[in-house]
């Protein structure tokens, strides 16, 4: 019996998962949902994701076509996981608020588990799971003995633009792998995405999911490389810089050459050109790295203005 409930969470779990990637990839009905492709993403084998896909099917979120596999019933962003007994984290709001109060300073560098109690007057189960939450996103750590301490990259403006640096060595790297193989439907999948965030998806989406659809082109693009360092040093990049990204202003104008810049990629990796896709790419970063830093310097005249020699 242990058994047979151990499976059932762990089913409830990833069709969870399975329910996030498909909302923050707003992928649409009838799209193939493969086993390994999840797998992979997940970093699962392919049983428990097929345990949880069928999980979706009894709920009618996902369809099973015989010889064919599992396919997407509902469009991504229509479906409600609140409606799903395993698809609506209930401690959602008391998540986003901890990480909230992280990020503006509220919440000390470190802290103790009884002052946040204190704070939100919680259960300390409750917590617990959304500390572990944030510790698992790679946002705070547990101290030596007793206590929490949050990333110092989350505070750091500097780590924040080294962290770009990083990925001018790591994806470019990734497009020359020996192993490197094309994920044709994950290639039209991103490239639909960026043709439709240039038809004006750009002007009304919220900032979370264009940042989701940003990290979805790089990350796709380098889990074809085949090299597992290259895939969990990115995965683990593009973890930290949400929370920073969720806060930042958005220039929207600029995201229309950003998204130009990464279907010409496409284009370069599929038409066989991957040395020049890999230079594109290094480009395509290192601007992006170099206004980052502009906008750093901005925000420190706005807060500092008496140092403005010293920008000159």
């Amino acid at each position: 019996m242990t058994k047979i409930e151990s499976t059932g969470a762990l089913a409830e779990q990833v069709a969870a998962k399975i329910i996030d990637i498909v909302k923050s990839r707003a992928l649409k009905a009838g799209e193939h949902l493969r086993e390994e492709a999840l797998a992979n993403v997940l970093g699962l084998s392919r049983s428990p994701v097929r345990r949880g896909l069928a999980l979706l099917v009894q709920h009618g979120v996902v369809v099973k076509e015989p010889n064919r596999g599992f396919f997407l019933a509902i469009d991504g962003p229509h479906v409600d996981a609140t409606e799903l007994p395993f698809g609506a984290d209930p401690h959602e709001d008391l998540y986003l608020q901890v990480s909230d109060e992280c990020l503006s300073g509220v919440i000390p560098t470190e802290f103790y588990e009884a002052e946040l109690l204190r704070r939100f007057e919680i259960p300390r189960g409750q917590l617990l799971k959304v500390l572990g939450r944030l510790a698992n996103e790679g946002m705070i750590a547990r101290k030596p003995g007793q206590g929490w301490r949050i990333n110092p990259f989350l505070h750091d403006r500097q780590a924040y633009l080294q962290s770009y640096r990083f990925r001018m060595a790591v994806e470019p790297s990734a497009l020359m792998e020996p192993g490197f193989r094309i994920d044709k439907p994950g290639f039209a999948r991103v490239r639909k995405v960026q043709n439709e965030m240039l038809e004006g998806d750009i002007f009304t989406l919220p900032r979370s999911q264009l940042f989701a659809n940003g990290s979805d082109f790089h990350e796709t693009l380098v889990r074809c490389s085949g090299n597992r360092f290259f895939i969990e040093s990115i995965e683990r990049q593009n973890q930290l810089r949400r929370f920073l990204e969720y806060r930042a202003a958005t220039d929207r104008a600029r995201l229309i050459q950003q998204c130009e810049e990464h279907l010409q990629i496409l284009d370069l990796v599929e038409a066989g050109s991957r040395d020049m896709a890999a230079a594109c790419m290094r480009k395509h970063l290192d601007v992006v790295s170099r206004l980052k830093a502009q906008t750093q310097v901005i925000e420190d005249l706005n807060q500092y203005p008496h140092d403005l020699e010293a920008h000159l």
